[in-house]
């Protein structure tokens, strides 16, 4: 499959990994680059320079093929300078960005032979990174999990909007785990697809607790929660008791200093990490309604690009006349 972004990022299949707080590490993002995609690193999850640099080396003794460090810019609102420099003295290829806005970081690669990814949810935000120097954008459509855009604008409304926007490659995220949603995405006039949701239940996203992994193949499309749409970050996540408490809260009123231990990254990783469904919330988007097992990296990705193929031979046998 070859499109502008398999040839920009030297990939053999148009299919990103997220970013993942908290999950992506390199076993998971070698099994992604090491199958065809481009596997991801998620920097502000970690604690320092030099633990961002062992993952980044880790994941080179792994994985011949290229993969890419994601920055969640707004994440517990730390600084990520330091963390920018040391992916680029690790030389990684790609740098992509999520949770807020970019211009910073791009000041930092002015210069650096990195391809630069921006998540967006909107076309006035795909605008936007496209004038400060993006190479790709990646929008997300409301389906999706973890943070959202405020709009609601769905996947197959906001594709289309954002390539006729700029000039610059689109990947399509949200509600996408599959080779249907890779041909829908590409119908669309992306030109790939950017999965988490779908990667988290695998065998080597390792971090992710089995009852995590689990509430994802059993849970319905209907069984998420957006959360955090008051705090004006909404966040769709899976639904549970703890959902239920913030979204209770939110009803009531409550300001940020009042939720912040509630939706804090420790609560976060109670949940993902130790299962405590009733201590934590997770991120997952309405394509868990789609997952029906845990299989390795290696069996998703050739099960994606097997449908896809299928789906590029009934479309051949499509007539169409006007």
């Amino acid at each position: 499959m070859n499109t502008r972004i398999t040839k920009m990022l030297g990939t053999r299949y148009p299919i990103v990994q997220g970013g993942l707080a908290y999950l992506a590490y390199s076993r998971l993002a070698s099994a992604v680059s090491n199958a065809g995609g481009l596997g991801q690193i998620t920097a502000m999850s970690l604690e320092t320079p030099i633990h961002l640099k062992e993952e980044i080396r880790k994941t080179k003794e792994m994985t011949p093929f290229p993969f890419g460090v994601n920055f969640a810019i707004g994440q517990h609102g730390r600084p990520y300078e330091h963390m920018v420099e040391a992916a680029v003295e690790e030389s990684v290829p790609v740098i992509s960005m999520t949770g807020g806005n970019p211009a910073g970081i791009f000041r930092m690669l002015e210069g650096i032979p990195v391809k630069k990814l921006v998540l967006v949810a909107s076309a006035r935000q795909a605008i936007k990174a496209e004038q400060l120097g993006a190479d790709a954008v990646m929008a997300v459509g409301q389906e999706g999990g973890g943070h959202i855009g405020r709009d609601d604008i769905g996947t197959m409304v906001l594709i289309p909007q954002i390539v006729d926007a700029v000039s610059i490659p689109v990947i399509a995220s949200g509600g996408i785990g599959d080779g249907r949603g890779l041909m829908a995405a590409l119908a669309l006039g992306a030109e790939g697809i950017e999965m988490g949701t779908r990667f988290i239940a695998t065998k080597e996203c390792e971090h992710a607790h089995p009852s995590y992994k689990e509430a994802l193949v059993n849970g319905l499309e209907t069984d998420t929660a957006v959360i955090k749409r008051t705090l004006g970050a909404p966040g769709r996540a899976v639904a549970n008791s703890w959902t239920n408490l913030i979204l209770s809260r939110e009803e009531e009123g409550a300001a940020y200093e009042d939720l912040k231990g509630l939706i804090s990254g420790e609560r976060n990783k109670s949940y993902i990490y130790e299962g405590k469904a009733d201590e934590g919330f997770g991120w997952a988007g309405q394509v868990m309604g789609r997952i029906h097992d845990v299989p390795s990296v290696g069996e998703l990705m050739d099960r994606i690009i097997d449908e896809a193929i299928e789906i590029r031979s009934k479309w051949a046998k499509v007539g169409l006349e006007k």
